[in-house]
């Protein structure tokens, strides 16, 4: 049977974004896969990280700029990045802030990160 998910869990985390996830390890104990909406303030980023897990970013309002490897890529509304698990990367948004939504395989959990200490 199908389950309404009318309400996100909100995840803590610093510098002031917010994570609300509708489907994953906080929300509804589902391990396989995350989604969540992120909403970043102006300017905000955060530090590097190698995560453990393949992440799909959805970009809804402002840019999300990703920086990995090959230099940054800039992801504007409409547009869709996808990063794969072990990969080094860096989140950050300009001076607009940005609405996102990240999908997560398997689901999002802070000890899978790996973020960098600052």
């Amino acid at each position: 049977m199908p389950r309404l998910l009318d309400t996100p869990s909100r995840i803590p985390v610093p510098g002031g974004k917010l994570i609300d996830e509708y489907v994953g390890r906080v929300a509804t104990g589902t391990e396989a896969v995350s989604v969540a909406r992120m909403t970043a303030p102006p300017g905000w980023s955060e530090p590097a990280q190698r995560p453990d897990f393949d992440e799909v970013t959805l970009v809804l309002t402002g840019e999300v700029v990703v920086e990995h490897d090959g230099g940054p890529t800039s992801v504007r509304a409409g547009q869709g990045l996808l990063t794969y698990a072990g990969e080094r990367v860096r989140y950050l948004v300009g001076d607009e802030g940005a609405t996102y939504v990240a999908i997560c395989v398997p689901a999002f959990g802070p000890d899978l990160v790996g973020r960098e200490e600052a």
